[in-house]
């Protein structure tokens, strides 16, 4: 067994864990940092399809608004780290930054490995001590905020601990919820882990047949089957991509949250608006408009001008109007219009933690001081990042959260010390 003695200790190498470790480290505080993994940042490497979303083109408020309940929580985090100061921090990293026409913010490189090497490299300037394949067994207060943390091989010493060991989603990036048993034996409250940001399982035989098409502009809703009059559980607007299991892309993903925080999918409607640009009298009259020549024109290809090709033909063929303008019935008509702005999309579940994005639940936030991340229950413990019960949609929100709620850890951490 080796000894090592360190003022902090960081759990986890993750986005939150080298963003705290360098802070720490700046402050003067001698760190060592912890990971599982061979490398350091795996999810980093993985995030935005390898080209890693680092935040979004908006304010502290904006970043704020979109986690929900959680952004008040985040509030004092995001107020002295917003995003302009984590483009800033990147570009004197020598990581230049785009904004795209989302509003997400991409390296310029599009290389996901130049965001972990330069949070990387920073810590390493700093002085932090790196070590990883130290997959931690746990660790145990020592009293005055001092910590005994433990590996298979190795000791470690510390006066302040940082958790930033992540939560369960993409687990094939060591993210496996391993810090949930470890802070329950200390009196932490842990909301039940589930996945979000994940893809949709469902869909009937003829939307998989339109496998690899995207809407580049609709609608998904979640609503409440015993009280569809309410308010959407979940609505997001954005792209949708049809795959041959169910739904993917912003529209699908945003809302998988409010699917799997229900008992059963059962439990909820998922509906599909395939043209929320135009409404439904606007529709209406597209598909009464007998004048002229528009009473000739064929259902699909009135659908087509609207829609992408392949769905309007599908959708033509299936709601039984392969037919002209002037032939279509009323009750036709109207099934069409439901189908174009309500369609079920008959969802059975997610691909679960293995494909999610991002993990809901986590540590209670009443147990946790926004300002420094320290826990309210353990003095001298502090925790953040996904291992929070905090978790925003998809467009670099949770990587901010990330950066920001790891910065003001290790800056508390380190001035604890004095």
């Amino acid at each position: 067994m080796v000894n090592h003695s360190f003022q902090i200790g960081v759990i986890g190498a993750g986005a939150a864990g080298m963003m705290a470790a360098a802070e720490a480290a700046r402050s003067g505080a001698s760190v060592v940092l912890v990971e599982k993994n061979r490398k350091p940042g795996v999810k980093i490497l993985m995030s935005g399809g390898t080209r890693c979303n680092i935040t979004h083109h908006t304010n502290a408020k904006g970043i704020s608004r979109a986690f929900g309940a959680g952004g008040r929580f985040l509030q004092p985090s995001l107020g002295a780290f917003p995003p302009e100061k984590v483009v800033r921090m990147f570009e004197d990293l020598g990581v230049a930054t785009k904004v795209e026409e989302t509003g997400k913010v991409f390296p310029v490189s599009d290389r996901a490995l130049h965001v972990r090497d330069a949070l990387l490299n920073q810590a390493l300037e700093l002085g932090v001590k790196v070590h990883t394949e130290q997959p931690v067994l746990g660790f145990q207060s020592k009293g005055q905020g001092g910590w005994e943390i433990l590996t298979s091989t190795d000791h470690y010493d510390v006066q302040r601990l940082i958790v930033t060991a992540g939560g369960k989603s993409w687990p094939g990036c060591g993210t496996t919820g391993d810090a949930y048993p470890w802070l329950t034996e200390l009196g932490h409250q842990i909301v039940a882990p589930r996945p979000a940001l994940v893809p949709l399982v469902g869909g009937s035989s003829w939307m998989h047949d339109l496998a690899g098409l995207t809407l580049t502009d609709c609608e998904v809703s979640v609503v409440d089957k015993l009280n569809r009059s309410r308010k959407p559980l979940a609505r997001r607007r954005g792209s949708l991509l049809i795959t041959h299991r169910g739904f993917s892309g912003p529209a699908a993903m945003d809302v998988s949250g409010a699917l799997t925080a229900m008992d059963s999918p059962e439990d909820v409607e998922v509906l599909l608006d395939s043209l929320p640009s135009v409404n439904e009298n606007q529709l209406i009259d597209h598909l009464t408009d007998r004048s002229r020549e528009g009473g000739r024109q064929r259902i699909a290809t009135l659908l087509a001008h609207l829609l992408p090709k392949r769905l309007a033909i599908m959708m033509a063929q299936q709601f039984n109007a392969d037919c002209t303008v002037a032939e279509l019935p009323k009750t036709t008509r109207l099934r069409l219009l439901d189908a174009v702005k309500r369609l079920p999309l008959s969802i059975t579940g997610t691909l679960g933690f293995d494909k999610a994005e991002v993990t809901a639940g986590g540590v209670q936030l009443d147990e946790i001081h926004p300002k420094t991340m320290e826990s309210r229950i353990c003095p001298g413990l502090y925790i953040a990042g996904e291992v929070l019960n905090v978790d925003g949609p998809i467009g670099g929100y949770n990587f901010q959260a990330a950066f920001s709620t790891g910065r003001a850890a290790g800056i508390a951490a380190a001035k604890s010390l004095e």
